[in-house]
């Protein structure tokens, strides 16, 4: 009896081997056509791409209005400081601009430091020179302060710079041009992109004989640079600010580029 329930246990275990072995190899299977089905369609794709051009006209300009002051003691720095900045701010205020189109980009205070030469003996320092370097001593302290400001009326530009510089700014650049919301601009040049890039595709299966399949993937690039005057310190010293004319500044135009790839399945 107990040589025959031994010989059944064998069976059922061998039955159990076999069970599992052919569900691994089944699954294995599984799995080797899947790969090869997901290579095949990996190498039956094609490419293509498109670009879209916008072109716009700026309608804001960002500048920089700074104010430097150097004084003896931290008080009278930040006093004179404040002061000439809280002028600049009020001015540009008084000629349109709104409170939320001016922004605090910089405020720095820092000590100066005095260099002196001092007359030693050569034989005391190993010196050819009769004069060394003092030790640095604190004369005084510099305030530098800086503001962002967003014009949206063109024909002001050259008053706020001009009213800037009578305020107290001693330091004007950076001025730039750009579009607020470039975002409009953006789905013209995606659109132009996407149906060049589709039209390619056509093209491209008419001429060499294949059929596109689904659109699996779609890749963008996009470019935009605001258009920027590398420095306008001297058109707010020379021109702006000591009773000359004001700067004729032309903002031109912006391009907005989106470059888009569009992957498609070949039948």
């Amino acid at each position: 009896m107990e040589e025959k329930t031994a010989k059944f246990s064998n069976k059922i275990f061998v039955l159990a081997s076999v069970l599992v072995v052919g569900t691994l190899v089944f699954f294995a299977g599984q799995m080797i056509l899947e790969n090869k089905s997901i290579n095949q369609q990996n190498n039956y794709q094609i490419s293509v791409s498109g670009e879209g051009k916008v072109y716009a006209k700026p309608d804001v300009a960002l500048v920089s209005l700074g104010v430097t002051t150097q004084a003896e003691t931290v008080a009278d720095a930040t006093k004179t400081g404040t002061e000439k900045m809280n002028a600049v701010i009020d001015g540009v205020k008084g000629l349109g601009v709104d409170e939320k189109d001016i922004q605090t980009t910089d405020y720095n205070l820092s000590p100066v430091y005095s260099q002196q030469k001092v007359l030693v003996s050569p034989m005391v320092y190993n010196t050819s020179s009769a004069f060394v370097d003092s030790t640095p001593e604190i004369v005084g302290y510099k305030l530098t302060q800086n503001v962002q400001v967003k014009i949206r009326d063109f024909t002001k530009i050259g008053d706020i710079l001009s009213k800037a510089t009578e305020m107290g700014s001693n330091q004007i650049g950076d001025l730039q041009f750009t579009i607020d919301n470039p975002e409009q601009f953006k789905d013209q040049a995606r659109a132009q992109a996407i149906a060049q890039a589709k039209a390619k595709a056509e093209s491209l299966a008419n001429e060499s004989g294949i059929k596109l399949g689904k659109l699996i993937n779609v890749y963008e690039s996009n470019y935009y640079a605001p258009s920027a005057y590398n420095s306008v310190k001297s058109i707010s010293q020379d021109a702006v600010g000591y009773g000359g004319a004001a700067p004729t500044i032309q903002p031109g135009q912006q391009e907005v580029y989106i470059s888009i790839s569009l992957v498609y399945q070949v039948r």
